[in-house]
């Protein structure tokens, strides 16, 4: 670490780590986000002293005042990203900087304290370096990394953060959906919306994905895996879905999705995939997308493949959507070939099958 950082990590070794037969019995069939590493990062922060009192600890429960301003304000952030052991046995990570730059836009917004990217890559490094054990090696996992900030002041009132606390967990993990990657279909929330102009669409927060709950509820109701949400003003463009962003691929080769508004999470594997069709020469094109243009494409053919995308789930082909009294596509509807072209790419590059043409991939552990 550069020796101009503020921090400092003190290593407190956990006494109670899983057996390595404990071990593998979880990574032979992780889940997703369903076990944790033995150690987590914390570093805390407040107005006076800045960032200080870092460390990598056992994993376990946090103690909190019940006045924690987290509790009753909801100032917290959050994101999500993967560590990936290469054939070599290296663990490897992508595009840390740019998770750290959104972690940092996400913060402001929330009021609280901007952690250094640099800061934010070497916490990766740390927990990594510990439990480099905890990465798994079969095709479709990784160590899910889970790193977020809390206001953490003991006190009432409706007020930028005073005191905060950054931590960094680890979750080794396989598909996110149960049915790994297969198309899924989508049920279309009509009544609420995931977040409105000027408000903290743009933040990963965790506000925003408890208000798109109770219509994710809607759509396993309705057989379906996820929701997607039209704007919040006219209700008939496509904005994106409950934790993943959405994609249409035209007959002529044409990959559009729905611009960045404000509303909307600019997400990492969104800008990743852009960036691979342009390399390929496929036109891009970001701007606003109707429900109509949709629904009258695919009947036409003129839309022919849909999916969404996110650091979960990578790239998740969409065979239908479901409306309350409409549907576009069909459940047996198959995966498109340039949504499981760019798939393949994209994890090819992660999982270091491929080169890496825009070195995106920064190492975390060298191997041994």
């Amino acid at each position: 670490m550069n020796a101009a950082s503020p921090f400092h990590y003190q290593v407190i070794r956990s006494q109670t780590i899983k057996t390595s037969t404990e071990r593998e019995a979880i990574l032979a069939s992780p889940g997703f986000g369903k076990y944790f590493t033995d150690h987590m990062v914390a570093v805390e922060w407040d107005k006076d002293h800045g960032w200080h009192d870092a460390q990598v600890r056992p994993y376990g429960p946090l103690q909190l005042d019940p006045a924690t301003s987290v509790l009753h304000y909801g100032q917290e952030v959050f994101e999500g990203i993967k560590g990936y052991r290469h054939a070599d046995g290296s663990i490897w990570t992508f595009r840390p900087e740019a998770n750290g730059a959104r972690f940092q836009r996400s913060a402001h917004r929330l009021a609280l304290p901007e952690l250094p990217v640099s800061e934010f890559v070497e916490s990766l490094r740390q927990l990594t370096a510990i439990d480099v054990d905890w990465v798994p090696s079969a095709d479709e996992t990784s160590l899910y990394f889970r790193p977020f900030m809390i206001a953490s002041a003991a006190v009432l009132g409706v007020r930028s953060a005073h005191k905060a606390s950054y931590y960094l967990i680890a979750s080794p993990s396989g598909p996110y959906f149960s049915k790994g990657v297969a198309p899924v279909s989508i049920w279309l929330s009509t009544e609420y919306s995931r977040a409105g102009r000027g408000g903290t669409g743009a933040a990963k927060c965790g506000g925003n994905y408890a208000a798109s709950l109770l219509p994710q509820q809607e759509a396993h109701a309705q057989g379906c895996s996820q929701v997607l949400f039209l704007d919040d003003i006219e209700q008939k463009y496509l904005e994106e879905l409950g934790g993943m962003n959405i994609c249409l691929v035209y007959k002529n080769g044409t990959l559009v999705t729905p611009e960045l508004s404000g509303s909307i999470l600019e997400g990492i594997t969104r800008d990743s995939i852009l960036q691979l069709a342009r390399d390929r020469g496929i036109q891009v094109v970001e701007r606003r997308i109707t429900l109509d243009e949709w629904r009258e494409g695919a009947a036409s053919g003129e839309i022919s493949e849909a999916f969404a995308c996110g650091t979960a789930a990578v790239i998740t082909p969409i065979a239908e959507l479901k409306g309350p009294e409409f549907s576009i596509g069909a459940p047996d509807t198959p995966a498109g070939e340039l949504t499981m072209s760019l798939r393949k790419e994209l994890t090819d590059i992660q999982y270091g099958r491929i080169p890496d043409p825009h070195g995106w991939m920064v190492p975390l552990v060298p191997a041994r």
